[in-house]
């Protein structure tokens, strides 16, 4: 499973000129109640009631999730249809969300990336997670305590955990048995990953390195987590969850210290220059080409099916060893629209969320998808107890975030720029590698250009 990555900053721009609200179609005109129907909206139905889902799943991931609408559908055929429609990568499904908006024609559910919760409560269309939750007395308990932490707002759930996932370190474990290292022992953070890497990296006869002991993507998410795991927020006002964020952080001496270190690895041929493509880099370790790597827990199927290696994991690296750690988390949520649909439809869309997060469901779901189980329950389940005794480093995600606190820094943070400021870090950090800027000022020039737009952002929902 590979999950869909943010390339370009369209989106949140698009999104700021969206609004203010009104001019998304947030004054719920239409119809339709913000707040959250009880059962008695799906009595006496007349017609079945259509549930239309629009999500980002293709290939083997849109063919699991069809299969759990499918098997809704069979359990409540007559009364509820749910019909799922493929809308393209996150970002694209964002636009086509708010497009949607200011048509006046949302879809009763929809699946939004982590980037995009901030706009999503700004458009003011969809019924907060927490009203049903409130409604029905959901026991929300076995959900995953570091997902429910980053889709609350303001002590409320927005959104429903859907499919989400932690980055881990990667390990060919053949190479590290060669250099007389612990496999079972991945290194903890910085100065162990170098120490690693000079006993990993094979030159050959002519000096060439034929593997570097590590090599991973210049990802704006990793720095995310890199500042989370040093309990340093990623913008100002408590991480945007005490205030509205006026700015990003990620010129803090500790992730300036992250893209040093990250540039002696590179001209010591330690590490493999790879640049910001993730493809390059999964494809580096998958042929043996680097020791280790950082990606998502999305990545493990492939890595496992593609390596003609032993693949081990490890949690996410720390900067410094003693650092307090943490984990933020990838993915996506679902929102339940109810500007412009009817009660009936939105009991009907909160059914099948209900079905979605269930221990049996979520079973299927992580089995299938290798994303974490949202129900923690689900691990218990047949399919995943069966791909966990196969395969254990499934355990080592599920392990990381349950270990992880949950606080602010943790939380993530919450601005509606989310996706260019991610994209800013990543520029920022190319360029203290390949130009003549030093990190510091690389990253300084960063954060001043997403200032503005978070100032734009900020003044367009007033």
């Amino acid at each position: 499973m590979r999950r869909t990555r943010t390339r370009t900053a369209l989106v949140a721009g698009a999104a700021a000129l969206c609004l203010s609200i009104t001019a998304c179609g947030g004054d719920s005109e239409g119809g339709g109640s913000l707040s959250a129907p009880g059962p008695e909206a799906l009595e006496d139905l007349d017609s079945t009631v259509q549930v239309e889902f629009w999500h980002s799943m293709d290939s083997t991931n849109g063919q699991v999730l069809n299969g759990l609408i499918d098997e809704f559908n069979a359990e409540h055929e007559g009364r509820i249809k749910v019909t799922g429609s493929f809308q393209g990568d996150y970002d694209t499904t964002l636009a086509q969300h708010r497009a949607a908006i200011q048509q006046g024609n949302t879809a009763n559910i929809v699946q939004i990336y982590d980037l995009g919760t901030q706009f999503m409560i700004d458009s003011g269309q969809t019924v907060p997670a927490q009203s049903f939750v409130d409604k029905d007395g959901y026991d929300t308990g076995p959900i995953e305590d570091a997902l429910l932490n980053y889709f609350t707002v303001d002590g409320e759930l927005r959104s429903f955990p859907f499919n989400n996932s932690t980055p881990l370190m990667y390990i060919n474990k053949d190479a590290f048995e060669e250099a007389g290292l612990d496999p079972e022992q991945p290194p903890k953070d910085l100065a162990g990953i170098r120490e690693y890497a000079e006993a990993l990296t094979v030159r050959g006869a002519n000096g060439q390195v034929e593997r570097y002991g590590f090599g991973a993507a210049v990802y704006g998410w990793f720095i995310e987590q890199f500042m989370a795991r040093a309990a340093v927020p990623y913008c100002d006002s408590g991480n945007g969850r005490e205030g509205r964020a006026t700015e990003v952080l990620f010129d803090d001496p500790n992730v300036v210290e992250l893209v040093e270190w990250w540039q002696g690895m590179i001209d010591d041929e330690l590490a493999a220059p790879l640049g910001r493509g993730t493809d390059d880099a999964q494809a580096a370790f998958t042929a043996g080409r680097a020791a280790m790597t950082l990606e998502s827990t999305g990545a493990m199927g492939g890595f496992l099916e593609q390596s003609g290696f032993e693949v081990g994991a490890g949690y996410f690296p720390l900067i410094h060893a003693d650092d307090p750690a943490g984990s933020i988390i990838g993915g996506a949520s679902l929102w339940i629209n109810g500007a412009g649909h009817s009660d009936a439809e939105t009991r009907a869309s909160w059914e099948f969320v209900q079905f979605l997060l269930t221990p049996a469901a979520q079973s299927k779901w992580h089995a299938g998808t290798g994303y974490l189980s949202v129900n923690t329950e689900g691990y218990n389940g047949p399919e995943a107890s069966e791909r966990a005794a196969e395969y254990p480093q499934f355990s080592v995600a599920a392990d990381q975030l349950a270990n992880s606190e949950t606080n602010i820094n943790t939380a993530g943070c919450m601005m509606g720029v989310m996706s260019e400021a991610r994209v800013a870090a990543e520029e920022a950090w190319e360029a203290a590698l390949v130009t003549d800027a030093t990190a510091a000022d690389a990253l300084s020039a960063g954060t001043d250009k997403v200032s503005r737009k978070i100032e734009e952002y900020n003044a367009s929902v007033g």
